[in-house]
């Protein structure tokens, strides 16, 4: 057994991701695409692999996929070849997936600072549902295959390894698949498969250029379990290096209920498969008119609407990031943003505020965490009570209670807070009595806050705003509490 070691490790990861497409037909055939049908409806001898069959490619497909490699800022090939990649498995009815190699539809580019080695096309293996036992990563059950999904188009995108860590490998993937929503090229839903995320993973030395022996964890349906199952495989690989042992190159399944990785088989080599060209298609040789028209369609895509959303409108990233990646929340900022233009309306940081705090947690409580644009809170109306709250109109307080309002049963905040007495309190000798009074009812903190806890004069303030039923304004509440008391 090789000596154990102290050296300082540096991960390496690099991604592959596929899409499935939004198209209506499969990849090869006429068939229907579809999710959680009776199996094996939507089929036909050519996506069967039935002898003599000839396979014709989707054109929207291509469209896709050129959609893809412009927002990924790759390089578009001139022309571009599919392949067999043969191998048998009970989900490949043909003996062979079609998909590209030598000539890929798009090579090299690069997106949220990480290179990108190629985007191609290829098509689905049909499901496998495995049953009676836990199926093929121990063993036993039997295996049941739906062709429904065989066909399907996919684009597999291919990452250089870029990748420093766990958390960088989701905060990418979660752009991508942003992204991709954005097009409008698939619905990236990681549950139903058509986002599906494997990395390859290795460990070199700090500062060194050679690449380490490389693991494949595949198929993680979900972030979280992605930046888990990275964590654990460098975690394993950490360990082996350490001990002095030597990591092997092979396929493993991350189980994220223990965090156990499981080896599937040994990875593959390309040569594995023998790849050559599939010769019942010609090339596909993209047009300038068919590159053009890939372009622009292209929208405005999130890291651009984030970054707009900082420099233009000044909100803070972590808000700028939540509306440009969930669009139907940056839909939501936007038109709160055109009813507050003008004199009197609230800023963008306030309304971005509003939405990411108050509104965010008013529609979870209330069980309406989907599309924010489906609420009885308009934009509109999220923005006038914005205002109403930066003008000092209302309390914070009193403007959460409006909110409330608005999400049961919607309405004009500022008839919301004429009818319910919300109206902050502007006589300044009412809220010189309340606060007196406060003070009076807690000695013990009004002590504390004498003798420098400042913290203690929250206990104060609380009771001022029951009183006032949030009424009152806290910046204002504390100034008086201070200048009572003779705080310093």
């Amino acid at each position: 057994m090789a000596a154990a070691t102290t050296t300082e490790w540096e991960a390496v990861i690099g991604l592959e991701i596929h899409v499935q497409l939004s198209t209506k037909t499969k990849m090869f055939c006429g068939c229907e695409l579809s999710f959680g049908d009776e199996p094996n409806v939507h089929t036909c001898p050519v996506c069967l692999g039935h002898p003599g069959t000839l396979p014709t490619v989707n054109e929207q497909a291509v469209h896709y996929g050129l959609m893809i490699a412009h927002a990924l800022e790759c390089e578009i090939s001139p022309v571009s070849e599919f392949a067999r990649k043969n191998y048998f498995y009970p989900d490949l009815p043909k003996g062979y997936q079609i998909s590209q190699f030598d000539l890929p539809l798009a090579g090299r580019g690069e997106f949220g600072g990480i290179g990108i080695t190629r985007a191609h096309l290829e098509e689905d293996a049909a499901k496998l549902t495995h049953t009676g036992g836990s199926g093929r990563i121990h063993g036993s059950g039997a295996s049941l295959v739906d062709f429904n999904r065989g066909g399907t188009p996919l684009v597999e995108i291919v990452t250089e390894p870029d990748i420093r860590s766990a958390a960088e490998a989701r905060e990418f993937a979660q752009l991508l698949r942003a992204t991709l929503r954005r097009l409008g090229v698939s619905d990236v839903n990681m549950e139903e498969g058509s986002l599906r995320v494997d990395g390859n993973i290795s460990l070199r030395p700090a500062g060194s250029d050679t690449l380490g022996t490389k693991t494949e964890l595949k198929n993680m349906n979900s972030f979280r379990f992605l930046e888990r199952g990275i964590e654990a495989e460098l975690s394993r690989q950490r360990g082996l290096l350490d001990a002095g042992e030597p990591v092997e190159q092979e396929t493993l399944h991350y189980d994220p209920a223990d965090g156990s990785l499981t080896p599937l088989r040994s990875k593959e080599y390309s040569h594995d498969y023998r790849y050559f060209p599939e010769p019942d298609l010609v090339p596909v040789a993209p047009t300038e008119a068919m590159i053009s028209a890939a372009r622009d369609a292209l929208p405005e895509l999130p890291a651009a609407r984030r970054d707009r959303y900082i420099a233009e409108a000044g909100i803070p990233e972590e808000a700028a990031t939540t509306f440009a990646f969930q669009e139907a929340w940056g839909d939501y900022f936007e038109r709160a943003l055109a009813a507050a233009e003008g004199d009197g309306g609230a800023s963008p940081t306030a309304i971005a505020n509003w939405i990411s705090g108050e509104l965010v947690a008013g529609l979870r409580q209330g069980g309406e965490e989907g599309d924010p644009l489906a609420s009885k809170a308009t934009p509109e109306a999220l923005a006038a009570l914005a205002a109403l709250v930066e003008r000092k109109t209302v309390s914070h307080g009193a403007g959460k209670q409006v909110l409330a309002k608005l999400i049961a049963e919607g309405g004009d905040p500022a008839a919301i807070v004429e009818s319910e007495g919300l109206a902050q309190i502007s006589d300044s000798g009412e809220l010189e009595s309340a606060v007196e009074a406060a003070i009076e009812a807690e000695p013990a903190a009004a002590e504390a806050v004498r003798g420098g806890n400042a913290k203690a004069a929250g206990r104060i303030m609380g009771r001022v705003m029951k009183e006032t039923q949030g009424r009152a304004d806290g910046g204002e509440v504390n100034r008086l509490i201070r200048e009572k008391l003779d705080a310093k």
